[in-house]
Formats: C-alpha cells, structure tokens, sequence
C-alpha cells in the first residue's frame, strides 16, 4: 500500500512553538520534490517531546496542507497501548491514510507482548498501520517471527525495519511476502534493502535532498539499478553526515544551514557540538546543498 520514498519529517520550532508556516513550506518542497508520503511525528519529528496537543496539531496540520496529493502516515506509537489507540484514533479521525507504530519503548515487552499491543490498536482503530521496529532506540527487536504472524491481520500492512540488518529485512520479505511491505528504517540501507525485496524507506535523508531519494528508489523500482547505485554511492557521505550525533538534530542543523528552518531543538536534544557541527558543514558543502 505505501511504497516509495516516505519523509519523516521534521517538526520546526521558533521559540518554543510550532512554526506551521515553516513545516507548510517543507511540506510543499517535499511534493514537489517527488516525495511518495509524509510521516510526521516520528522520532525526526521529535514526537517524544511534543504535547499531546501539539502531537495532533501536527497530524492535523499535516492532512490540511498534504490535501491528499500523497499518503500521510501519522506516527502514533506509544510504549502505553491505551495511549498509541488514542493517538491511532485521532490519526483517522484528522484523515491520515495510515498510522507508523514504533515498538513500545522502555518496557522491553516479550514477543508476545508485541504482537498483544498491535493487535489491540489494530482491532481497535480501523486504520493501515505501519509497524516500526528500531531496537537501537526501543531496546527490543521485534522478530522477523512475531512480524509474519502480524502480517495475518489485514490493517497491519507494512513494517519500517529500522533493525540495521539486512538479513532480517530478507527474513521478513520471506516470511510474509506480499502480505506486508518492508520499508526500510536506515537510509544507507535503502538499496540493499529494495534488492532483498523492500519498497522503499521512511528517511530522515529526504528532509534535505529529497528529489535525490525519491530518484533512488524510483530507479530501482523501474529496474535502473546502475542508477539506482550511483544515487546511492552519491548520498553516502550525507546517510553518514545526518547521524553523526543523535537524530535529528544534525538534519535540523543541515536545513537550518540551507534557510529552511530555524534548527531550534527541545531539551534534552542540543544543539550540535563543534567538530561534528563542522563534518556537516563539509559534506552540506561538498553536496552543494549549502
């Protein structure tokens, strides 16, 4: 159902606020740019320190300004399962076309536990869900296993193998097939990922070079892999540039460096240190971005 390049993308802030005339701009850059969805409150969208307010007003935001041009998958995930149902139901309620799930953080739930949570969001809120698995953040990995028995629930219709492996991404391709889309969670992962059978990736990447990453996946897909890797070995310096420190305060920093937004950042993110301010700068400058 959602294939593509999909931006998470990032939720500017001046003084404190939302700047909604900030994020309409970049939300207007990235369709025009090529971009096949827009995921907004996800961790680039520093959903962990927005309000329950804010939270909505960005989804709500977010479906005005898209205006159904392309899909918007509203981050909803939660480590309390009551909480994601709410923040999922909302998510529908405001017009998203689905709702990205990351794995309920800090409780380190079982297995079990897992496929418990997101068959009650799901049962509850008619809604496609994504499911969301980044153990580098959460502190458990959602198994390639427990994914293919999600994938027998029709709403849960694709995953963001954030895992780092490209073995599990084939595992999870093997096991469900054309039940559930793997899209992939890492960006330098993106093309190993789409050979192994993804359909594309949810990136931090396209916040700042968007047509690039939509032209990426839309090589592979049409079978140009040459061209597919020479976008990929192109990008590289920047997959790496935009995690030198914590995501995303590097790609706020880089589109605060290209006068998108201003790079304001809530506790207890901070701004970027010197020396890693400083690589950024060159790979920005050596991509021409800045």
């Amino acid at each position: 159902m959602f294939t593509g390049s999909h931006v998470a993308i990032v939720t500017p802030f001046r003084k404190s606020a939302i700047d909604e005339r900030a994020f309409s701009d970049l939300i207007e850059w990235q369709i025009a740019s090529g971009t096949n969805g827009i995921v907004p409150c996800g961790t680039t969208g520093e959903s962990a320190t927005l309000s329950h307010e804010e939270h909505n007003r960005v989804i709500e935001l977010t479906v005005e300004i898209v205006n159904r041009r392309v899909p918007v998958i509203a981050g909803t995930g939660s480590n309390s399962t009551d909480e994601a149902i709410a923040l999922t139901r909302h998510a529908k309620q405001a017009g998203a076309d689905g709702a990205l799930l990351i794995t309920p953080y800090y409780n380190k739930p079982t297995q079990e536990g897992l496929y418990r949570h997101y068959k009650a969001v799901a049962e509850s809120v008619d809604l496609p869900l994504v499911l969301y698995n980044i153990p580098g953040r959460t502190g458990v990995n959602m198994l390639p296993s427990t994914i293919a028995r999600l994938s027998a629930i029709k709403t849960i219709v694709g995953v963001k193998e954030g895992s780092g492996s490209v073995q599990q991404a084939s595992d999870i391709v093997q096991m469900c097939g054309d039940r559930l889309t793997v899209l992939a969670g890492d960006d330098s992962l993106t093309l190993p990922m789409m050979a192994v059978g993804g359909k594309g990736v949810i990136t931090v990447t396209a916040n700042i070079v968007p047509a690039e990453m939509a032209a990426l996946v839309n090589a592979f897909s049409s079978g140009n892999i040459a061209e597919a890797q020479r976008i990929h070995f192109k990008l590289s310096p920047l997959f790496a540039a935009l995690f030198f420190e914590t995501n995303p305060i590097p790609v706020k920093e880089a589109l605060g460096m290209m006068g998108k937004i201003d790079p304001e950042l809530r506790l207890p993110l901070c701004s970027m240190a010197q020396d890693t301010r400083e690589k950024l700068v060159r790979a920005l400058k050596d991509a021409k971005l800045i």
